[in-house]
C-alpha cells in the first residue's frame, strides 16, 4: 500500500479549482480535509463511508447545541464536532477523486447530509434559545428562523446554479480556466460554513453568541440578495449565448 505521504502528494494533484471557495475551505478546511482523506484511504474506507463519519460528527454536534445547557465547554466541543464534520465533508469528494470512486450516489449523499446539516444546526439554535432563555418577548427565536430560510435558500439556488449551467459546456469550460481571485476569497470569508462554525465557542457567553449569530445572519442574508442577483444573471446569460 502506498504511504501516506504518497496519498498526500497524490491528493494534492487531484484538488478540485480554487475559484469561488474562500480563503478558510483553501488554507484550513481542504488541506485538513486531504488528511482525512489519506488516512481514510489508508483505512480502506470509501468516499460514502467518510460522508458517514462526517454526518455522525456534525450531527452530534448540533444535538449538543439542542440539549445542553450553553457553556464554555459545550461550545469547545460542539466547535470541534462541527469543524471536524466539515474537513470530512472536503474529504470525501477529495478520496472520491483519488480512487475514482464517486459516483451520483456519493454526490448526492453528500447534498443531502449538507441540506440536513444547514437545516437542523440552525433548529439547534432555536431550541437552545426556547429551553435556556434569552431577552424577554421571544424575539431571538425568530432569528434563527429566517437564518435558516436564508441558508437553505442559498443552498438550493447555488445548487440549482450549478446544476442549469452544467448544460452549457462552453460556460464551464469558461468558468474553469478563470483564475482564482484572493480579493474574493477574503470576501466570501463570513459567508463560509467554516467560519460560521467559528461562532459555537462563544456559547459560554449567551449574549455575546446571539450578538455574533445576529451578525452573520445579517451578512448571510446580503450574500444571498448578492448571489442571487449574480446568478440570475450568468444563467440568463447562457440562455442568450
Amino acid at each position: 500500500m502506498e504511504s501516506t505521504g504518497t496519498v498526500l502528494r497524490e491528493l494534492r494533484g487531484a484538488q478540485k479549482s480554487s475559484k469561488g471557495v474562500s480563503l478558510y475551505s483553501r488554507f484550513v478546511n481542504r488541506p485538513a480535509g486531504r488528511l482525512l482523506a489519506a488516512v481514510a484511504f489508508r483505512l480502506g474506507l470509501t468516499p460514502n463511508q467518510v460522508t458517514s463519519v462526517s454526518a455522525v460528527f456534525t450531527f452530534g454536534a448540533v444535538a449538543g447545541v439542542a440539549l445542553a445547557e450553553p457553556s464554555w465547554w459545550l461550545g469547545a466541543a460542539v466547535y470541534a464536532g462541527l469543524a471536524v464534520g466539515f474537513a470530512l465533508d472536503s474529504a470525501d469528494g477529495q478520496l472520491a477523486r483519488l480512487t475514482g470512486g464517486g459516483g451520483p450516489d456519493g454526490e448526492w449523499l453528500d447534498h443531502v447530509v449538507d441540506c440536513a446539516k444547514m437545516i437542523l444546526v440552525h433548529v439547534a439554535v432555536l431550541v437552545s434559545f426556547y429551553r435556556f432563555g434569552g431577552p424577554p418577548g421571544g424575539a431571538w427565536l425568530l432569528l434563527p428562523l429566517g437564518f435558516l430560510f436564508v441558508a437553505v435558500l442559498t443552498f438550493c439556488a447555488g445548487l440549482l446554479r450549478e446544476q442549469l449551467g452544467r448544460s452549457a459546456a462552453r460556460g464551464a469550460a469558461a468558468s474553469a480556466g478563470a483564475p482564482a481571485s484572493r480579493v474574493r476569497a477574503v470576501a466570501l470569508l463570513p459567508a463560509d460554513y467554516g467560519v460560521f462554525c467559528l461562532l459555537f465557542p462563544l456559547l459560554g457567553a449567551p449574549a455575546v453568541f446571539r450578538a455574533g449569530y445576529a451578525v452573520l445572519a445579517a451578512v448571510h442574508t446580503l450574500f444571498l440578495v448578492a448571489f442571487l442577483a449574480k446568478w440570475f444573471r450568468e444563467l440568463k446569460a447562457l440562455r442568450a449565448g
